[in-house]
């Protein structure tokens, strides 16, 4: 009787592993559901001026998407045109407190100005701090969406009063627009983050404006 009953106990052990054996080969069969969805073809990305384009993992490319927000072209075009555009605009407010017949033209170039010096100094700051000159890259003032000719400035610097605040609430609405279409622009085109940030912030704040000029027409 212990005979028997010694070796059941053994063929249970025996039987026990096994089946645990089996049951880890089952769960090493199947793909790691965390790497695979990761898996892909390589990546071609462009190198910078003079370098040569690498392949690049689907997982490398990812990481490298990441963690690089290097500028790119579109990211210093942005700020060299903007940078002129913002100063038509100051140009332009310049002339209200004299000119203007509204206060609330007055008020509304007081907010235009205070908010597009500051932004054109960053852009510099930003464009220095990449080794980039603030003029280059074959850019006029007719290429940039929304600005002024140099007809209408020289209208707007003669009108007085209502004449006055309906030019340049005109020609100001138009010159919003355009930055707004440059901003949109270099978040779709660009990488550096400073960058898109700024665009961000010209974005929500023209757009605001646009409305309440509007609203003043």
């Amino acid at each position: 009787m212990l005979f028997r009953r010694t070796s059941r106990a053994r063929f249970a052990a025996a039987s026990l592993a096994v089946l645990a054996v089996l049951g880890l080969g089952a769960c090493d069969s199947g793909p790691d559901p965390d790497t695979a969805g990761r898996s892909g073809p390589s990546v071609l990305v462009p190198g910078r001026p003079g370098e040569a384009n690498r392949t690049l993992s689907a997982d490398d490319a990812e990481r490298r998407r990441a963690d690089d927000d290097s500028p790119n072209s579109a990211d210093v075009a942005y700020a060299r045109m903007m940078i002129a555009h913002h100063s038509q605009a100051l140009e332009m407010t310049e002339l209200a407190p004299e000119h203007a017949g509204s206060t609330g033209v007055k008020r509304l170039a007081e907010r235009i100005a205070a908010a597009q010096g500051p932004e054109i100094k960053a852009m510099r700051s930003w464009l220095k701090t990449y080794g980039e000159k603030e003029s280059g890259g074959g850019h006029t003032h007719a290429a940039m969406p929304g600005m002024a000719t140099e007809a209408q400035l020289k209208k707007l610097r003669a009108a007085r009063g209502k004449a006055f605040d309906q030019l340049f609430l005109t020609l100001m609405i138009t010159h919003h627009e355009g930055a707004v279409a440059m901003a949109t622009d270099v978040k779709a085109q660009g990488n550096n983050v400073r960058i898109e940030e700024m665009a961000d912030d010209v974005v929500a704040q023209q757009t605001s404006e646009i409305t309440r000029m509007r609203g003043l027409l």
